[in-house]
């Protein structure tokens, strides 16, 4: 009871009742809850159609559409022309430290071949699960032609599992920043890049692609030949602040930015390709 200090408790005035118990109609909370119910369901029914329509537009790994552009990228290699796979001149806009502008001149490309001789054992074992179909090859030179860098592409013999699959492993493992599992350069005769050889390599980046059988990487180092004792992945060396002098030079920005570049384009051409094929 109230004042003796017993615990109070009161009830909610009951559904369909006014505050002075008086019956009242319910037609109008019903409508209410009836408009309620009626936005829920046309709410859920558009956030089921754009999630519908977004698979649409992405298409699922596993329908023809993913599969069929997986294959054209497969065939590239022979398809596509080496200038629209490599450039004669990259443009870097930002490419640089601090964002500054870089730009690219291809020196040399390699003979397209196959794999035998083109990796260090460890990185051949780790991209045998694969396979090899190809293997594109070109080097570079920045504007000041004081630093070389060699990209290549590795067309493999994968399917869109088994590129999913070297993909999971290159990043749980960190196997793109092993020293032991750095690429080769492309060291062409007579150009700036005559004396980038294996102990000359200072940066480097690996990028297993999922949407298309390539292997996308790049390798550089300075062109005078000078060998590099602590080579660093383009990650570590692109972060701010790092003193050593390969992150000093610029080499991981010049690794990183001529790969994305190269990368990009060949996206574009991928797309382009499955456009264009018969259906």
């Amino acid at each position: 009871m109230p004042g003796v200090g017993g615990t109070v408790v009161s009830f909610a005035v009951p559904e369909g009742y006014d505050a002075q118990g008086r019956p009242r109609p319910l037609a109008g909370h019903l409508r209410t809850r009836a408009v309620a119910v009626a936005a829920c369901v046309v709410l859920g029914l558009g956030l089921i159609g754009g999630a519908l329509t977004g698979s649409w537009l992405i298409g699922d790994p596993g329908d023809s559409g993913a599969r069929d552009t997986f294959a054209a990228a497969g065939g590239l290699w022979h398809g596509i022309s080496v200038d629209r796979l490599f450039p004669p001149v990259v443009a870097g806009r930002g490419a640089g430290p601090g964002g500054a502008d870089r730009s690219w001149t291809r020196i040399a490309v390699a003979p397209d071949s196959g794999c035998a001789r083109a990796f260090d054992p460890l990185l051949k074992k780790a991209l045998a699960p694969v396979g090899c179909r190809r293997l594109l090859r070109a080097t570079y030179t920045d504007a000041t032609q004081s630093h070389v860098t060699t990209v290549g592409l590795l067309f493999t013999r994968a399917d869109a599992a088994g590129m999913a699959s070297l993909a999971a492993r290159f990043r749980n493992e960190g196997l793109d920043r092993r020293t032991d599992l750095m690429p080769r350069p492309y060291a062409a005769p007579d150009t700036a890049a005559a004396r980038f050889g294996v102990r000359q390599r200072a940066s480097w980046t690996v990028s297993v692609l999922t949407d298309a059988p390539v292997v996308v990487y790049a390798v550089s180092g300075w062109a005078d030949g000078r060998t590099v004792d602590n080579p660093l992945p383009a990650g570590e060396a692109m972060q701010s602040g790092n003193a050593a002098a390969v992150a000093q030079s610029g080499l991981g920005h010049e690794a990183r930015g001529i790969a994305d570049r190269i990368e990009r384009a060949l996206r574009k051409d991928v797309r382009g390709s499955a456009t264009e094929a018969p259906s």
